[in-house]
């Protein structure tokens, strides 16, 4: 058994054989040894602080051994938040109030531009470091911090105010990392909290105050120049926001079941979320209403295309880009993010996330890839949550094992090297969990070596219904029992023959069909996955045709990311319905649409090989019942 708190020792007796070779010495390099010993001690005599060692660079001893080799380690797990297993060596400076202007919202934007004086407030919070003095200018070198930045739209609008360690993320920012010698900052978008101006929902005017942020924590006197920005849900698209900017302080973002768009979540192949006609007047708008004089700054240019685009977008499925509307356009920023971001990405999603799907994340790991990024993932078998929150967890797919307790170290090993340059690179790989509880480390995700299994739909039997679907009919088939294993991974599809609706009337926005396929577990009738398509869309994306009564188009759906297990016996169910969850099809698509179950239609189910070899144990859990 590991000691209580895992406290890297050089040659500790846990290592495992490989880091054991990095570590072994030989005479020569014995002796080179013990000079950076020496150097070592000898550094933190004359005042440097131990933590702070390296900040410009050093540091190459992997303290943390790879995930898979920290089954048996103990962490403190009495809080309601993972725990760094390394007890920083800094106090926590007294919380400092800042607002900061922000040049670019002029009076064309409305709102405080208008007024004058836009600005974004923060909390911040800095390490109290011994020989430090943070109130001068210039800090000396070996002084200097990163930063660690949350930021969205709910201090003091649903939660405590910005000043305030938030229980949502603030908390476990500020005990874990400050004591390590990181700042950590709490900043509220506009419109929300105390910054002014209007509640923009993640288009250009919030990217500009998030953008001051950043570039005023990456230039003050006692900044090294690196922030990082993280978050979950809202606060986990600041990062992708922030990335989009173009700050040069932006050093690493770690955006958990973050928007890469807002239309991209809320719509998907024309089929629309409840809450995409609301969300910007509706929900979030309403942040910047509190009765104060600067209500007024609410009627900026994005606030009042909101009345109009949630609506319209509705109406057509698409992103009204051929209207002239720049609204929804505005409001994606992986693109510009690919563009004009230059640091390091750590996606963490949950698989089991109905909030925020998981195709936000997938393929955007791969795209990132690809487009030269240094990525990392984490993909559990939780909700719309934190890796490690018991709450949040708790009687889940996949728990107790999708508890990470070891995540506030994976976080410390990620920042020290992305932020403080300090420390071997962490690997860049995809950490994900089966729906059986099963965690394996991949290159990527999807795997690389994915292969693909197709049958036609007339391979599958008829349990229930018909071929003609409508708001009130299902047709279930069982599509065979598994004579092995059969894992499922990434993004499926089936392609569905559907003939639209001799009855409705040729036109943009009212001649449509709406399918919805919910893939089961023939066991237990257990959730797998699910595809949802406006027919307008059926060769997928956003640009949508017009349909003509008794038309059969190909519907072209995908299955939004799983990592899911059939066991041998198992059958395959497949549910088609009109719609199903929180997806309203819109007026042109409630008429009956009927589809063809027979070798028209497809099912493609991608697919990997892997064993209990494959699969790695979390911290402090106990053997998966399927391997033992």
């Amino acid at each position: 058994m590991a000691d209580e708190v895992f406290e890297a020792e050089l040659f500790d007796e846990d290592l495992n054989d490989e880091r054991r070779e990095r570590v072994q010495l030989n005479g020569a390099m014995g002796s080179t040894l013990v000079i950076v010993v020496l150097f070592l001690v000898l550094g933190a005599t004359i005042g440097v602080p131990e933590d702070m060692m390296g900040v410009n660079g050093g540091g190459a001893t992997h303290w943390l051994p790879p995930v898979e080799d920290r089954t048996t380690k103990i962490y403190d797990d009495s809080d309601v938040f993972s725990r760094v297993s390394k007890e920083g060596m800094y106090g926590v400076s007294e919380v400092q109030s800042v607002f900061v202007a922000v040049p670019e919202i002029t009076v064309a934007d409305g709102g405080a531009g208008a007024t004058g004086g836009a600005e974004v407030h923060l909390g911040l919070w800095l390490p109290s470091i011994e020989g430090c003095d943070f109130t001068i200018d210039p800090v000396p070198e070996e002084c200097r911090v990163p930063v660690i930045a949350e930021i969205g739209p709910y201090y003091d609008d649903g939660d405590v105010d910005a000043l305030t360690p938030a229980d949502r993320l603030g908390r476990f920012l500020i005990e874990n990392f400050v004591p390590h010698g990181y700042g950590v900052a709490q900043v509220s978008v506009f419109g929300t909290g105390e910054s002014n101006h209007c509640m923009d929902l993640m288009g250009h005017d919030e990217q500009a105050g998030i953008k001051a942020a950043v570039d005023w924590l990456g230039t003050q006197p006692w900044s090294n120049g690196k922030v990082g920005a993280i978050g979950k849900s809202y606060d986990g698209s600041t990062p992708w926001n922030a990335a989009a900017s173009g700050s040069k302080y932006l050093s690493t973002i770690v955006p958990m079941s973050g928007l890469i768009g807002v239309h991209e979540l809320m719509w998907r192949n024309g089929s629309m979320e409840a809450r995409g006609a609301i969300m910007h007047n509706g929900v979030y708008g309403s942040f910047g209403l509190d009765g104060d004089l600067e209500d007024a700054q609410n009627g900026c240019e994005g606030y009042m295309e909101g009345y109009y685009a949630g609506l319209a977008a509705y109406a057509t499925g698409d992103d009204l880009s051929w209207t002239g509307s720049d609204y929804w356009e505005e409001r994606y920023f992986l693109d510009r993010a690919m563009e004009l971001y230059e640091g390091s990405i750590y996606i963490i999603h949950g698989m089991q996330d109905w909030n925020v799907d998981p195709h936000m994340a997938f393929p955007t790991h791969q795209i990132a890839i690809d487009n030269g990024f240094e990525v990392k993932g984490l993909y559990g078998q939780w909700m719309h949550d934190y890796p490690d929150r018991p709450e949040g967890h708790d009687g889940g797919i996949g728990f107790p094992w999708s508890l990470r307790w070891d995540w506030a170290d994976d976080l410390l090993e990620w920042f020290d090297y992305y932020l403080r340059d300090m420390g071997p690179k962490p690997r860049l790989i995809a950490e994900i969990q089966d729906d059986l509880g099963g965690w394996r480390v991949e290159d990527t995700y999807p795997p690389l070596d994915t292969y693909w299994k197709q049958m036609t739909l007339d391979e599958c039997e008829v349990i229930s219904g018909s071929n003609t679907v409508t708001s009130t009919s299902e047709t279930v088939l069982d599509c065979g029992t598994v004579e092995e294993d059969l894992r499922i991974v990434g993004m499926p599809t089936i392609h569905l023959s559907a003939t639209i609706s001799p009855l409705c009337i040729p036109s943009q926005i009212s001649c449509s069909g709406h399918l919805f396929v919910d893939m089961q577990r023939g066991s237990d009738g257990s959730h797998l996955g699910h595809a949802v398509m406006d027919l307008r869309f059926a060769d997928g994306g956003k640009d949508g045709k017009i349909l003509f009564p008794g038309e059969t188009v190909l519907a072209k759906m995908e299955f939004f990311g799983m990592d899911v297990v059939l066991e041998e016996g198992d059958n395959l169910i497949l549910v088609i319905t009109q719609t199903g969850r929180d997806y309203v099809p819109s007026a042109a698509s409630t008429l009956p649409v009927t589809v063809s179950l027979d070798g028209e239609s497809t099912l493609s189910l991608s697919t990997v090989d892997r064993t209990c070899n494959d699969l790695f144990l979390p911290p402090m859990q106990d053997a998966y019942p399927q391997c033992e």
